[in-house]
């Protein structure tokens, strides 16, 4: 881990939103944002208030109060019990918007941010358009923060938290004036130092940076010094960068269990709003997307969904998510859900001068969806060549676009024809067969319809297809192709190329394993 410290001169933002475990819920329900929230933890009766919104506050519920107790204060009031996946979720969520204006942050605990702003006003402008920006980030993400903008990070978090305006910015060498009315406790001290300098008198941290520090370095120690240094407003501890993980997450735990799969898409599609809020804030677009459903029986229930681009709409993943489970639905029911994308940038490209203009991302993606709709998940993808001599042999893999720079013939232009693989058709004498170019085409019938023959010594004389019948003019084969003999789907067939009296140039197949003829394709 990469640490060092904030130099002298530099500014530093503190974003800080208050009571976040309630901010974490509130981002999942939107409905309950203007309403007395409590988070409670316990079980009944015994639950207790762990944490609560403004409004809740306002109302006298706090913290420690049972659930009881809280109601009989605010009868409106509204609950819900505490989630960790929710509140880890949120603290991400704030980081990567903060990190989106900043490439250096801090994640100094649940809802509290250092950001340093050092040069970033030739990029954004001056220091309250650079705390409006990162505000505005946290509004994206759900999260509504304060900002505090000061020469160090304790005198930041004191700005944040003490603020009557959304964003205040403390006057370079002004911090002292600003620390010198705080309370004691914003400075988070170990219980034991915070009880020895209440009962010597001192409650805020004017009173503290006022004590003779040789004597708090003998009667406390380090401990003491540290928060003597907090106190005038000076960082000494290391500035540690904040890394984004490798991928992203947001989660929600349920309090009911879910069976239906139209509430499970809702709840899903909650979920995967704010996932994309954080990567749009972010300016990262997904790749592949995990979809983790906690059961009741203990199991998780997981699947994978490749995008056929990267994308941030949630209308199109959703539709997927939907398409995957409807196909692969939950063994029981779900009682929490998770997503997670693999973030990948997202980069404009410009296809070939001599190809056809490439669809938009938006509008492949769509296109992907729909397909898979029709067709099945199982049955739509990018056809991939098996190693076999089996002909037509091919695998379905999920579905990725050709390169910018692909050419038209690896980009499947040429036509949907196959080349013929033997050669110009010939007919028994060798020479090529009257009125054949130099070279044709193989139009292959898939399914290949199966037809009557009429053979002599193994040689096709007539061919018979519904109420037609046609007599060989001539013909060359047989080849024969087999293979897989050892398995239970070995494959043995031989194939004849077929003049007509009609004129029709053919390819026969005779199916060895269960003694069919089928009419292969056709030469144009």
């Amino acid at each position: 881990m990469v640490v060092d410290r904030v130099s002298a001169g530099e500014r530093v933002a503190c974003v800080w939103v208050p009571f976040f475990a309630a901010a974490a819920a509130e981002r999942c329900e939107p409905a309950i944002v203007e309403r007395p929230l409590a988070i409670v933890r316990g079980m009944p009766p015994a639950t207790c208030v762990v944490e609560a919104n403004a409004a809740a506050h306002e109302r006298g519920v706090a913290p420690g109060l049972t659930e009881t107790e809280a109601r009989a204060r605010c009868s409106g009031l509204v609950t819900r019990e505490f989630s960790e996946e929710q509140v880890a979720s949120a603290r991400h969520a704030l980081l990567e918007a903060t990190l989106a204006v900043s490439p250096r942050i801090e994640d100094a605990g649940p809802g509290l941010v250092y950001v340093d702003i050092a040069g970033l006003g030739r990029l954004i402008g001056d220091e309250a358009a650079i705390g409006e920006r990162l505000v505005r980030h946290a509004r994206a993400v759900g999260l509504r923060a304060c900002l505090g903008i000061a020469g160090s990070r304790t005198a930041a978090r004191v700005a944040a938290r003490q603020a009557t305006a959304r964003i205040v910015a403390v006057p370079p060498g002004g911090e002292r004036g600003v620390l010198a009315a705080a309370p004691l406790a914003v400075l988070d001290l170990p219980a034991p130092l915070e009880t020895t300098l209440a009962r010597w008198g001192v409650t805020t941290l004017g009173e503290l940076a006022a004590l003779p520090r040789a004597g708090l370095a003998e009667r406390l120690g380090p401990a003491g010094l540290r928060a003597h240094d907090l106190a005038l407003g000076r960082d000494t501890d290391p500035f540690r960068p904040y890394l984004p993980p490798p991928f992203w997450e947001e989660a929600q735990g349920l309090d009911w269990e879910i069976d239906d799969l139209g509430a499970l898409v809702a709840v899903l599609g909650r979920t995967l709003e704010r996932l994309c809020a954080r990567l749009r804030a972010a300016h990262v677009w997904a790749d592949r997307l995990d979809v983790q459903l906690q059961l009741a029986t203990g199991a998780r229930h997981e699947r994978t969904i490749a995008l056929a681009q990267p994308t941030c709409e949630v209308a199109l993943m959703l539709t997927l998510i939907r398409f995957e489970l409807a196909a692969h639905p939950p063994p029981a029911s779900v009682t929490g859900v998770a997503l997670s994308v693999r973030a990948v940038l997202g980069q404009a490209g410009q296809g070939g001068l001599w190809q056809p203009p490439a669809p938009r991302q938006r509008d492949l993606a769509a296109l992907v969806a729909r397909l898979a709709e029709l067709v099945g998940g199982d049955n739509f993808g990018s056809p991939e060549l098996v190693d076999s001599h089996r002909p037509d042999a091919v695998a379905l893999i999920p579905f990725s676009p050709p390169d910018d720079g692909a050419d038209g013939e690896r980009c499947g232009l040429g036509g949907g024809a196959a080349i013929l693989d033997h050669g110009t058709p010939r007919v028994s004498d060798g020479h090529p067969a009257p009125g054949s170019p130099s070279q044709l085409m193989l139009r292959r019938l898939r399914p290949a319809p199966r037809v009557e023959v009429v053979t002599e010594g193994q040689r096709p004389l007539r061919v018979r297809r519904r109420d037609v019948a046609m007599r060989v003019v001539a013909g060359a084969g047989p080849w024969r192709v087999s293979g897989e003999w050892w398995d239970a789907h070995g494959w043995a067939r031989d194939e004849w190329d077929l003049l007509l009296h009609d004129g029709t140039l053919c390819r026969l197949a005779h199916d060895h394993v269960t003694d069919a003829w089928m009419l292969d394709g056709i030469y144009d």
